[in-house]
């Protein structure tokens, strides 16, 4: 067997690894596993990760877990481009930067506007107060500038004048509130410049391929009564 990716395009480090494995001419086979049906939380997928998240990868009898983790052992394994993880050690240490910074901050802030502003109310039926929202979309802020300020700068992308997994990573995140309706753009022409490039970087047909889910989160239709069980405790422990 060869390399399989598990993975919903609706998860966007699932998008990060989709983008990165179609981009290189990667083969793999893909194995959807659907997050809105829960299929994360069956016994089955538990035997490939029991942690019960995606993305996950079976290479042979290998198998490997978290996004950032599958991305690093791709540009390993593959020959792909040198400017995505350069070798250079100070312009690798950059991409190694970012990626270590959003996990706790522009992830966890994408994730949130997303939930609250689109898929409690729309998907699960569950108000959210405005007072909460207003805080998430208050902290996504704060994020969206220290991602302008701190890393994006005046360059092309991220790092440098190159893409590279950082700018992946980050414009995957980007489209999670995108999809709730957010405008992260708006007001924002470096970061609206920075989108073009890697939309161009990365091809906008495989682009638009891999966002066409999110892009229409808001018209989910209502979770089934029991599904919605299953996935609250899962969401809140995802989001907190």
């Amino acid at each position: 067997m060869g390399l399989e990716l598990y993975l919903d395009l609706l998860s966007q480090p699932c998008r990060a690894v989709y983008i990165f494995a179609k981009k290189n001419g990667i083969p793999f086979e893909l194995r959807i596993v659907d997050l809105i049906k829960g299929q994360h939380l069956s016994d089955a997928f538990a035997q490939v990760n029991p942690l019960k998240k995606v993305p996950a990868l079976k290479d042979g009898d290998f198998t490997l877990t978290e996004s950032v983790a599958i991305l690093l052992y791709l540009t390993r394994k593959y020959k792909v481009p040198d400017y995505w993880y350069p070798q250079d050690l100070q312009a690798r240490a950059r991409v190694d930067e970012y990626l270590a910074w959003q996990h706790t901050t522009l992830r966890r802030s994408c994730l949130r506007a997303l939930w609250h502003k689109a898929m409690f109310p729309v998907f699960l039926g569950e108000p959210v107060s405005p007072q909460t929202l207003a805080a998430t979309l208050a902290e996504l802020d704060v994020n969206l500038q220290w991602l302008e300020d701190k890393f994006l700068q005046n360059k092309a992308f991220l790092t440098g004048p190159h893409i590279s997994l950082a700018d992946l990573v980050a414009i995957t995140e980007l489209m999670h509130p995108v999809g709730a309706g957010c405008q992260v753009f708006e007001g924002r022409p470096k970061m609206a410049t920075w989108r073009q490039h890697v939309e161009a970087a990365v091809g906008e047909d495989l682009f638009r391929e891999a966002h066409e889910v999110i892009l229409k989160a808001k018209d989910f239709p209502p979770a089934d009564p029991t599904i919605k069980q299953k996935l609250i405790p899962w969401v809140l422990a995802m989001i907190r």
